[in-house]
């Protein structure tokens, strides 16, 4: 048992928590406990977001020159701790170190750097006389403190998606990452306060409970979460009682729909790194592949193929592998548990056990035969598994890929435009790609409808998410 205990990060300072409760942080890869998080008390998140108004104050009326230098310098720092956060998140997810910077560190630092660029490129409606003898303009201000919390599946990029726009903003953070993968949140703080004013972003650490008392706290004026529709639901039911503003990024069941025109081998190359990438833990990733009855075989097939030689699971520091464990053994007892109940119309094609008896390793799962009412075409898995349905009209296809509750992201395989036009229409998600599933840029929305959540990180629209609009009116005579 490591003898690592972690500290929060308030007003400026690493703080020892006075806590009696601490929780184990274990290696998916090994199951072996290599630190200790503090479940913070309700003092230390008082604390915390004292700090956050008292530096408010200041950070708030700061230009948007000064924030943005501060993000640069920031994103100037990860980049050149690159491998050192690349060792912390592996550690903390078992995810393959040999591709991580490239794959996560590298755009956490663009997306750091994209919100350094977005403070000084506030818009709003241009000033004028709106009502004879009055001048009008719009300001567009900072919300105040805002409460986060993060998931475990990307715990530094999730963390660089809620700061970066809310401090570059003018807003002050108080943060909770994930209790099972904080440390390279933890270390992107003490990184922050190296460079950003005292106050401007703490990170304490705990449970579920600890999360709860964070974004029930009276403080904040917004609380944003990235997590299940569970966690959103219970946040939003919260936050109504003090009418703060909510941000939230939830689940996702993505379909992927395939048209015979479409080449098969391209759609596997496509579909198995979006379902398999991250261990499928990703709400966009692939998981509904929705394909016409005339090709099914075919693309059945050639995914089987690329999903054997490309989609290896393994240990962080083994050759040759793209993806790891799952996160903790709650998450390998829920994909099992919803693989060991399919229906017996349902055939497992390739995967669906455990790999190993150490580690939470699960192989590529492919399942064909599936129905819309199914467990596993309805309820997100957040796994490495995914479902295969057949259609016949176009109406089919798009009855069964907006069929769930979930609308976060979706794609379309065709060569012709105009379906691919039609669908991108009628698709009832937050993104819509086609002939391609799971690429991002900092540049562009994400965020879903339905049970998805609502509000949008990255992109331009994810930074006005924390801003709030004033109107000013002068009487000219």
């Amino acid at each position: 048992m490591s003898d690592r205990i972690l500290r929060n990060v308030i007003g400026g300072e690493s703080v020892e928590s006075a806590t009696d409760t601490y929780l184990d942080l274990i290696d998916p890869a090994t199951e072996e406990v290599y630190g200790r998080a503090p479940v913070s008390t309700a003092a230390e998140i008082d604390a915390a977001y004292a700090a956050a108004s008292s530096a408010f104050r200041h950070w708030g009326r700061t230009t948007p020159a000064e924030r943005q230098l501060a993000l640069f310098r920031l994103a100037d720092a990860m980049a050149e701790r690159a491998d050192e956060f690349a060792d912390l998140e592996s550690q903390d997810t078992g995810k393959p170190r040999a591709t991580l910077v490239a794959d996560e560190i590298d755009q956490s630092v663009d997306q750091l750097r994209f919100f350094a660029g977005a403070a000084r490129d506030l818009n709003g409606r241009s000033a004028g006389e709106y009502l004879a003898g009055h001048t009008s303009y719009v300001r567009r201000e900072p919300i105040g403190v805002i409460g986060q919390v993060t998931p475990w599946n990307y715990p530094l990029n999730m963390a660089v998606w809620k700061i970066a726009p809310a401090i570059a903003a003018g807003n002050t953070v108080v943060l909770k990452p994930s209790d099972t993968t904080p440390l390279a949140t933890v270390r992107l703080a003490e990184l922050a306060a190296e460079i950003l004013p005292a106050g401007v972003l703490n990170v304490v650490m705990g449970d579920r409970t600890t999360g709860a008392a964070l974004l029930q706290h009276p403080t904040p004026q917004m609380v944003a979460i990235t997590g299940s529709v569970r966690a959103g639901m219970e946040v939003a039911k919260a936050a109504s009682s003090d009418l703060k503003r909510v941000h939230l990024e939830l689940g996702g069941k993505a379909p992927a729909i395939v048209f015979p025109d479409a080449d098969p081998q391209t759609v596997a190359e496509g579909l198995v790194l979006a379902a398999y990438f991250n261990a499928g833990q990703d709400c966009t990733a692939a998981t509904r592949v929705i394909v016409h009855e005339s090709v099914h075989d075919e693309v059945v097939a050639a995914l089987v193929a690329r999903a054997a030689t490309h989609a290896v699971t393994g240990g962080p520091r083994e050759e040759g592998v793209f993806y790891g464990p799952l996160n903790n053994a709650a998450q390998l007892e829920r994909v099992s548990g919803i693989v060991d109940r399919l229906p017996a119309h349902a055939e497992i094609v390739a995967g669906g056990a455990r790999q190993g008896d150490r580690g939470y390793f699960f192989p590529a799962t492919i399942v064909t035969g599936m129905r819309q009412e199914d467990e596993a075409v309805q309820e997100e898995i957040f796994g490495p598994v995914l479902t295969v349905q057949t259609f016949r009209t176009e109406e089919e296809a798009l009855a069964l890929a907006n069929g769930v509750r979930y609308a976060l992201a979706s794609s379309v395989w065709t060569s012709d435009h105009g379906r691919a036009m039609r669908f991108s229409r009628d698709l009832d998600f937050g993104c819509v790609w086609i002939n391609t599933h799971i690429p991002f840029v900092s540049d562009m929305p994400h965020g879903g409808f339905k049970h998805s959540g609502y509000g949008k990180d990255l992109s331009h629209y994810g930074f006005e998410d924390y801003t709030r609009l004033k109107h000013v009116m002068s009487y000219i005579g």
